[in-house]
């Protein structure tokens, strides 16, 4: 898997070229989740270095990599303030300056998107623990790894990219990535495994924002693999999904499909400007554990989803020009 994360570094000049165009961006639109910096994010993509547009919009193609690191984007620790005690604590203006980064790197990929039952429907998600959820397999968790999955598996409009950016992370807490396309299946597993044998319920934090008629539609049962049956995507949450009951077929092909994913992991160790984009078809991630100290230094990321096609998910967004789409 590490010789499938590509690597695009970001020089000394470059850093500061692209700090200079984030600055311009700040000047001629209000927030970076504003419409009109969304649909104008591509373009001004085009001043950032070949080498990084074009690798990551290699991600869009089969046979790349299933994930890229980008790295040199600067990060003040003093100037984006203590971690947040919770996502609501956040003061919005210190990231800007990363959020319109984010943005600009998303619209290679897409249109980025978000969720009603996340954050409030914010566009950017902050990722950090939170007391009270230490245990939580979240991206609010500490003290428990969290396991490998796609994002938002539980969902058919999920998102086709996640892009993470590290504001902090002084203890080196290693994100996990790998690459989930191709296993290595038996006939008979991936027969399985491509029929709706699983239920794949939403995380905790989808769930204390949904009714529970919203919770209970999603107790259809669905295909893990999907797609070419060579080269398959994948949609997988171990935590929150499980075969029909009494499928013991089912089960013993999710197990050996989990055990050849987990043997894929490789820590990915994000210091501060790093973005680790990741191809939630081609590619699971999670976290290692960390003893969080919630003294405002803890690791914190920043969150973005991004569709290929938003158009796909017209009727479940809040309206058809909005970019919130229901749980």
């Amino acid at each position: 898997m590490r010789d499938a994360l590509a690597t695009m570094d970001l020089d000394e000049a470059q850093a500061a070229s692209a700090q200079e165009l984030v600055e311009d961006l700040r000047s001629r639109h209000k927030t970076p989740d504003s419409e009109d910096f969304l649909r104008s994010a591509l373009y001004g993509s085009l001043s950032l270095p070949d080498h990084l547009t074009s690798g990551v919009r290699e991600l869009r193609y089969d046979g790349a990599p299933p994930a890229a690191l980008v790295r040199g984007f600067p990060v003040d620790d003093a100037a984006i303030g203590p971690t947040p005690s919770h996502w609501r604590d956040r003061a919005p203006d210190r990231t800007a300056a990363q959020d319109f980064w984010l943005g600009l790197l998303g619209s290679l990929l897409g249109a980025p998107f978000c969720w009603s039952t996340l954050q409030d429907g914010r566009l950017y998600n902050d990722i950090h623990p939170v007391e009270g959820s230490e245990d939580d397999q979240t991206g609010h968790g500490s003290r428990s790894l969290l396991d490998f999955h796609t994002e938002d598996a539980f969902h058919e409009f999920r998102c086709d990219y996640v892009l993470l950016l590290a504001l902090r992370n002084h203890d080196r807490v290693a994100t996990t990535v790998g690459a989930s396309r191709a296993p290595a299946l038996s006939d008979e597993d991936r027969d399985v495994l491509f029929e709706p044998r699983f239920v794949i319920r939403p995380d905790t934090e989808h769930r204390r924002h949904m009714t529970p008629a919203e919770i209970a539609s999603y107790e259809r049962p669905v295909p893990v693999l999907f797609g070419d049956r060579a080269d398959p995507g994948v949609r997988i949450d171990p935590p929150y999904m499980e075969p029909l009951p009494g499928d013991r077929q089912a089960r013993a092909a999710l197990e050996r499909l989990c055990e050849q994913l987990e043997s894929s992991l490789v820590d990915v160790v994000l210091e501060p400007g790093d973005v680790l984009v990741v191809d939630n078809q081609r590619c699971v991630h999670g976290r290692r554990p960390f003893r969080a100290r919630l003294d405002g230094t803890d690791r914190w990321l920043r969150k973005v989803t991004v569709t290929r096609d938003l158009r796909k998910s017209a009727g479940r967004r809040e309206s058809s020009g909005s970019r919130v789409l229901r749980g």
